[in-house]
């Protein structure tokens, strides 16, 4: 049995080993960076940067922390299933080197993704460029595994534009950042909780399984209960433990699991152009255009199209005439072809959506 929405203290390679194989969907890991930092760091007031000094992030040499990440990379990909898939976050210091060895390991890299920070820190030395941003590999467990990738939620989230792999968001900071009775940071790297809901959004669903292997403050599980995930938090330290603990409970559950699933379009009820003509949202000899009006073409009574242009007369789907129209060798034409609406132009896709909504089709 896997200790759901539990808090386990203890080394984190050993917890992974001693659970089932294959029971997890979806690992984020935000290890170590073994940051190799030489004394004290001072702002130009001459006031000390609270910058990471603990123990856990200090290693002997490259051969130890490599070791170290084969091996809860190893202990993670056993028990991610099938189609789970692991995020992993680092700087300059350490990603590379974690890349290189996850791909030894069989998994497969989908995407990395560059957190470019609004706020950063400044290099106060002014010896190099201010460290703006880090990365997070995103990677199947093997090449030409069914992985969840829900791309029309994370298009929905920005605006309806597809996401791109360059995220802009702020560090933890304000009312979100963990600190202790006496006001100092409770763990000096906790990532903001902005970051940690996109990636739980994106690859996974409601009802999933979570795992963070190296827990800290527990912002995972703070964003995984909030969107209806389960979640397990691996963590050595019982102070940062505690503060999890304490964080987690306070997070309220969303009231409607509905609210929380977010299918992908394709798994909707198929509706044919042609109901879209026959309940009269567009009629009979309607022009339809590209979204630029460089292309129009009108609708025919059967749901088809026919439209004349420099390639010729073309009659067709709305599939087959936005292709041969655009020059392209595929099209949708739910989203390439729109009408005109009190002057503005709007995808017919938004007619599509309207037939779903009336009723189960």
């Amino acid at each position: 049995m896997l200790p759901l929405n539990k808090i386990l203290v203890g080394d984190c390679i050993a917890l992974m080993n001693e659970m089932p194989a294959e029971s997890v969907d979806l690992v984020f890991a935000d290890p170590p960076y073994n940051l190799q930092l030489g004394g004290e760091l001072l702002r130009p007031n001459h006031s000390r940067v609270d910058g990471v000094e603990e123990d856990w992030d200090k290693f002997e040499d490259f051969e130890t922390y490599d070791r170290f990440t084969r091996d809860w990379l190893a202990a993670a990909r056993r028990i991610l299933k099938p189609e789970g898939s692991l995020w992993v976050i680092g700087s300059y210091h350490n990603i590379f080197r974690v890349g290189a060895t996850l791909q030894n390991l069989g998994f497969w890299i989908l995407n990395d993704i560059v957190w470019r920070k609004t706020n950063p820190m400044p290099n106060f030395r002014g010896t190099r460029f201010a460290n703006a941003h880090e990365t997070m590999i995103w990677a199947s467990r093997e090449k030409d595994a069914r992985y969840r990738f829900n791309y029309d939620a994370m298009k929905a989230l920005n605006d309806d534009l597809q996401m791109r792999s360059d995220w802009l968001l702020p560090i933890c900071n304000g009312a979100e950042r963990l600190r202790d009775e006496d006001g100092r940071k409770a763990h000096p790297t906790q990532k903001p909780e902005s970051l940690l809901y996109r990636v739980i959004l994106s690859s996974s669903r409601p009802g999933d399984t979570v795992l963070d292997p190296f827990f800290g403050t527990g912002t995972t599980g703070a964003v995984a209960k909030r969107l209806g995930r389960n979640w397990i938090g691996l963590e050595r330290d019982p102070t940062y433990a505690k503060a999890a603990t304490a964080r987690i409970e306070a997070v309220e559950e969303a009231p409607d699991a509905a609210v929380l699933d977010t299918p992908p379009k394709r798994s909707a009820p198929r509706i044919p152009f042609g109901w879209v003509v026959e309940r009269g949202l567009l009629r009979p000899g309607t022009s339809l255009f590209d979204l630029r009006r460089r292309v129009v073409a009108r609708v025919r009574a059967d749901g088809t199209l026919i439209g004349a242009g420099p390639r010729g007369e073309h009659r067709g789907s709305i599939h087959q005439v936005g292709a041969a129209m655009a020059g392209l060798p595929a099209c949708n034409g739910w989203t390439f072809w729109h009408y005109e609406d009190g002057g503005d132009l709007r995808p017919i896709d938004v007619l599509r959506e309207r037939i779903r909504s009336e009723a189960p089709v």
